[in-house]
């Protein structure tokens, strides 16, 4: 039987403390019974251990992602790309609070309406994040903080 298996992640902390590497947790997802001949299954990760106010209840349900596959002004994308996991479903209905480290990052250019909200957990694959999630590192950084200056959050507030 598969377990858990981790991977190193940037957590950007929505209470404005300074962006740090943490541990994100992977299980093994269900398979279909084509699926079960892939070389590579395909793994659940849990950003939610990371998120604060998130309805722990619904699971994979409680938070989205957007991949980060280049950016702006590239012709040709990331050999292993990035994977930003938001939540969306808080355990009181309420929205996220406002993330004040990328709110920070932003700068002048910040815009409260495509603010991104609660913590972020950001990984790294290569292929397909379900399937070739790898380790990150703080050296990945410079290119985060080029991607959240300049995007604001695919969620509508």
């Amino acid at each position: 039987m598969e377990q858990i298996v981790n991977f190193d992640a940037i957590l950007f902390p929505a209470d404005g403390r300074s962006p740090s590497l943490v541990l994100l947790m992977t299980s093994p997802m269900t398979t279909t019974h084509h699926a079960a001949y892939t070389q590579n299954p395909s793994r659940m990760p849990h950003p939610e251990v990371h998120m604060d106010y998130i309805d722990e209840n619904l699971g994979s349900r409680a938070w989205k992602y957007q991949l980060v596959e280049a950016l702006d002004g590239m012709n040709r994308k990331f050999a292993c790309p990035y994977i930003i996991f938001y939540p969306v479903v808080s355990r009181d209905g309420m929205l996220f609070p406002i993330n004040k480290a990328i709110q920070d990052l932003q700068g002048l250019t910040y815009n409260e309406e495509q603010a991104w909200r609660g913590n972020l957990v950001v990984g790294k694959y290569r292929e397909n994040p379900f399937t070739s999630m790898m380790d990150i590192s703080m050296a990945d950084f410079p290119i985060l903080k080029n991607f959240l200056q300049t995007h604001g959050s695919p969620q509508q507030v």
